[in-house]
């Protein structure tokens, strides 16, 4: 339930772009961000930081979008969330005790991971940059292609590619755990 819920607003705007057009998915989607946002804070006590920053992004360019009638505003959000994360990845391996990709995905395993501090920031930087190119592949698909392929690159593209980034390396961190390690040994 809890994943239908984070998958909400995307679907929300998929299925209103569909039936209604881009500026009714605008809408759509901003009143699902925050309604996303306040649910998960009545269900746990406290907002999700991701939510919260999704939701002003999408309230500011959902705005802009609305009352100039212009789709170039949300065509950016992807763009402007997924440099935000890049940013955030890069300046976790700088400051705080541990990068970003450590604290995200040692949360994936209920073992202890057995890498050094290197790897993580090697792991970690490639996160940041492919949020990058993701954030790039986004504007040019939005500038260079039809509302319709741009909307199927934001719902399907975006998701798809970032698993195929992350199964192979959850696989080979599965690898990397103490119990494995001691059961190889």
């Amino acid at each position: 339930m809890t994943q239908l819920l984070e998958w909400s607003p995307l679907i929300v705007f998929f299925v209103a772009f569909r039936l209604l057009g881009i500026y009714w998915a605008t809408g759509a989607l901003m009143i699902t961000c925050v309604l996303l946002m306040f649910i998960h804070r009545s269900r746990t006590g406290r907002y999700k930081t991701m939510h919260v920053v999704t939701a002003v992004v999408v309230l500011v360019l959902g705005t802009a979008t609305l009352l100039l009638h212009d789709k170039r505003f949300i065509q950016w959000k992807p763009t402007v969330l997924l440099g935000c994360a890049a940013l955030a990845f890069l300046g976790s391996a700088a400051i705080g005790k541990q990068p970003l990709a450590r604290r995200m995905l040692e949360g994936v395993f209920s073992e202890p991971l057995d890498l050094s501090r290197h790897a993580w920031l090697v792991i970690n930087t490639l996160w940041a940059c492919w949020f990058a190119v993701l954030a790039i592949a986004n504007i040019y698909i939005a500038h260079n292609f039809a509302e319709g392929i741009w909307v199927n690159f934001k719902v399907f593209g975006i998701t798809v590619a970032m698993l195929i980034f992350m199964i192979p390396q959850v696989i080979w961190l599965n690898g990397k755990t103490k119990t494995a390690q001691t059961e190889g040994a």
